[in-house]
């Protein structure tokens, strides 16, 4: 059994624009401890960059394992990290590894290229 098709819905349900339809979402596809964690995580990302996206650039499935590199677009119209919005846009990757249970994200691991988030908005200044 292949949990791609679970991944994609957890992607579909993150890229919800309606708050309302992709917690319920997150709810129906994911643990009550990932949920919560998810919906906190995507809350404060939206209310930042609202018409945050995310893109999958890479999907691995290894077991219960599945393994997505993604790119992240939004533009920055809300506050963020205490800062005001700068109306920059941002494009970032991250990784994600998530661990399916009877279709369930019941565990997740993530690396979010955050530096270059922060170096685009002007926050951090870039390297050489």
């Amino acid at each position: 059994m292949t949990n791609k098709p679970a991944y994609h819905q957890l992607l579909g349900a993150i890229n919800e624009s309606d708050d309302r339809i992709r917690e319920q979402a997150l709810d129906e596809l994911c643990a009550p401890d990932v949920a919560v964690t998810i919906k906190q995580a995507f809350a404060t990302l939206f209310r930042a960059f609202p018409d945050l996206h995310v893109d999958v650039d890479d999907l691995l499935e290894d077991g219960d394992k599945v393994v997505a590199r993604q790119t992240v677009t939004g533009t920055n119209r809300g506050e963020f990290l205490g800062r005001a919005p700068t109306g920059r846009s941002v494009r970032y990757g991250e990784i994600f590894i998530f661990r399916f249970a009877e279709g369930w994200v019941v565990e997740m691991w993530g690396a979010v290229d955050t530096l270059s988030c922060l170096q685009q908005l002007g926050v951090v200044p870039k390297l050489v």
